[in-house]
């Protein structure tokens, strides 16, 4: 049997009906249908409209809830800063006070340096070490409360005439103190040392189970252009107890004495380790 099929005249391979060639991209579909679509058409259906399913929705909400939580408590904690509302003069003085503990620390390394150079170029070792030493034993007396001293620093009176201040509020004003550089510290002729306590509540406060009563004097022993910025810092020491309807006076002078002593207590354990 003959093929009667025949292209039409006019009408080449891979023209379409009406005589034009398929372009780019378009392919005769089955039987000539539609042209299938090309690459970009296929691209652009398979990311739109997108296709999420329920585990992403999930995801993507547990996503957010974390992001906003971050947000809202960044936000907080900026505007509940205690220098968020300080004035400019306030800040500037909290660097300077910033400032005047690095030079305390660079200070004290310098003159360790030199203490340790000293002994090392002394042409009688022995005896340099023994003046060291002894200058060492005068300085730990004065930190350990076991002599007297006297030098510049500031007077700090605090009266609580409606008995409101609290033990941890004179604790927080020493720890503040010790922090700007206060080499002696006295309450109330009590010495103030490393293992001094305070408990209590206003009217009833004890120091190292020593009662005292308002007002609190403090005679404080250091660099006074450092301790008493250091007080007056916003939300410092001095407003915590202004709060509290306490008055409290800060007094310069370049002789402060703190002579109230401590005995010196032999430890029960603790030994030197060293050999």
């Amino acid at each position: 049997m003959s093929d009667d099929r025949t292209t039409p005249p006019g009408r080449g391979p891979g023209e379409g009906r009406d005589g034009a060639a398929a372009g780019p991209g378009e392919h005769a579909g089955p039987g000539g249908g539609e042209p299938s679509p090309g690459g970009r058409e296929r691209l652009i259906r398979g990311l739109w409209p997108p296709r999420v399913n329920r585990n992403q929705l999930t995801v993507a909400l547990l996503l957010f809830v974390l992001g906003l939580g971050l947000a809202i408590q960044v936000r907080s904690t900026s505007e509940n800063s205690p220098l968020r509302g300080a004035r400019q003069e306030d800040l500037v003085r909290i660097l300077d006070e910033l400032d005047s503990r690095t030079q305390r620390l660079e200070e004290e390394k310098r003159t360790l340096e030199n203490q340790k150079s000293e002994l090392e170029n002394s042409s009688d070792q022995a005896e340099e070490a023994r003046r060291q030493t002894e200058e060492r034993a005068r300085q730990l007396g004065v930190l350990a409360g076991t002599v007297a001293a006297e030098g510049p620093g500031i007077r700090v009176v605090v009266n609580d005439a409606a008995g409101m201040v609290e033990a941890h509020m004179l604790l927080d004003a020493i720890q503040e103190l010790r922090a700007a550089g206060a080499e002696a510290i006295e309450v109330n002729d009590v010495r103030v040392v490393t293992s001094t306590h305070f408990t209590g509540s206003g009217g009833g406060i004890r120091i190292d189970g020593r009662k005292v009563a308002s007002p609190y004097s403090f005679e404080v022993i250091g660099k006074p252009q450092d301790l008493e910025p250091a007080l007056n810092i916003p939300g410092g020491v001095v407003q915590s107890l202004e709060k509290e309807q306490a008055t409290v006076s800060v007094t310069r002078s370049e002789k402060i004495v703190v002579d109230a002593l401590r005995s010196a207590k032999r430890p029960d354990y603790a030994q030197s380790s060293s050999q």
